[in-house]
């Protein structure tokens, strides 16, 4: 910190701020335009996904890798248990934590989800076609990725990229869409 002015600093944390803020808000609304169809918020459909890939966790896991506040993680997950999409649990080993996982009407809703998903749709992915063009490869954002295990540890990461090889295992996802309306239609009757 010694070799950064103040100036610099403020210039940095400015244009970080910005820059992230501005990120976030396309991927927010990309986000919410994909699983709006499915009844979902993005802090509901967050949670499933962390439950999905941690095969099960605590609501602090979810808190934690989810960039969330305990108190929202819980919340949203008991909004999940009562559509029956998320079941709670205590361990033998550990009755202090609360853990969640998805219910077999849960996996196949996160499912649908990643199903539905249209590269097309997605403002962000839009934007990187030039530089894929350009190097013939998805940026990898690896000065992003160090900020980040340096912020949040290295924990953080791991689990980041459970949950990536996991997303390239995935035989569920398939190449055909779901039928969102058969998917309305069911959920309406239940």
């Amino acid at each position: 910190m010694d070799k950064i002015s103040k100036r610099e600093a403020i210039f940095y944390s400015h244009k970080m701020a910005q820059l992230s803020k501005a990120l976030w808000k396309a991927i927010e609304k990309d986000w919410q335009d994909w699983i709006k169809p499915f009844q979902l918020n993005i802090n509901e459909h967050h949670i499933l996904w962390i439950a999905y890939h941690l095969k099960g966790s605590s609501v602090s896991e979810i808190s934690k890798y989810g960039v969330m506040h305990v108190s929202t993680a819980f919340n949203f997950s008991k909004k999940l248990e009562e559509r029956g999409l998320l079941q709670f649990s205590k361990r033998e080993n550990d009755k202090r934590n609360t853990y969640v996982e998805l219910t077999d009407e849960g996996v196949e809703l996160l499912e649908a989800t990643l199903n539905e998903y249209n590269p097309e749709d997605n403002s962000v992915l839009r934007g990187v076609v030039p530089l894929t063009e350009m190097y013939g490869k998805l940026p990898e954002f690896l000065d992003l990725s160090a900020l980040i295990k340096e912020i949040y540890g290295e924990e953080y990461m791991e689990i980041l990229e459970r949950s990536l090889e996991s997303i390239e295992e995935e035989e569920a996802i398939s190449k055909q869409p779901t039928d969102i309306e058969t998917y309305k239609k069911q959920s309406k009757s239940s």
